[in-house]
């Protein structure tokens, strides 16, 4: 049976006890690909293209204006972005009620001026509420998120237009978080009854169940029983 090669190239990896330094670490190449994507992007939007995130080789992140939501769907349909994944909300205001694991019964933690003001992930943002949303080009095998601060009127025009599967990723998106989509055909609710006051997943509804019974990460928790072969100590049961 023949015996692979003893170079440390067959194997992918160098061995631990090669520690020389006659080679420099290459660097990592460039991602064309994805680059070309931004420029297409920057090119449709101008401006209204705020920033972008990229791991070449790996992931793309780009933000624009809340007045190119629309436009950056085309963009991205027309480059070959056929697959929808999703399309949600995220809220960045702290909860006032604290952390699942907190004690809802302890007085609220004083926010700490030295953490600084909240960052929104890659590419940044300016608002409470952002828009996510994530397609893939199946030939190229490469996919992009997309965000978009929400303004204040909470309305942002609808992707339908270029991704019918955004109809009930947009609907969940207006139940949950209040955000409006600006022609989509029917907003009706999805989960909750249509007289449902409030938006479940906003840092700042209620969450009344936790008020009257503690999240069980907190509660208070029993003592392990001794183990056999500890020795009991001086004077106590055996």
């Amino acid at each position: 049976m023949p015996q692979p090669p003893s170079s440390p190239s067959w194997w992918g990896v160098a061995r631990l006890s090669d520690t020389s330094t006659d080679t420099e670490t290459p660097a990592l190449p460039g991602d064309g690909l994805r680059e070309g994507i931004v420029d297409t992007l920057r090119r449709d939007l101008g401006e209204q293209l705020i920033d972008t995130y990229l791991l070449p080789q790996k992931d793309l992140w780009v933000r624009v204006a809340s007045e190119a939501w629309a436009i950056t769907g085309r963009s991205l349909k027309l480059q070959g972005f056929d697959y929808f994944c999703f399309l949600s909300a995220i809220d960045w205001m702290p909860s006032p009620f604290g952390k699942g694991e907190d004690d809802p019964s302890a007085p609220p933690a004083e926010p700490d001026p030295e953490a600084g003001a909240i960052k929104q992930g890659y590419t940044g943002g300016d608002t409470r509420f952002q828009l996510f949303a994530r397609v893939t080009d199946l030939k190229r095998h490469v996919s992009v998120t997309i965000k978009a601060d929400v303004p204040e009127s909470l309305t942002m025009p609808t992707w339908i237009p270029s991704y019918a599967g955004a109809n009930w990723h947009e609907r969940e998106t207006h139940e949950m978080f209040g955000i409006l989509f600006d022609g989509h055909p029917d907003l009706r609710n999805l989960y909750l009854p249509g007289a449902f006051e409030g938006f479940p997943l906003r840092k700042d509804f209620p969450l009344l169940s936790r008020m009257v019974k503690p999240w069980p990460g907190i509660v208070d928790v029993e003592p392990m029983p001794a183990n056999d072969d500890e020795t009991p100590a001086e004077g106590g049961e055996s």
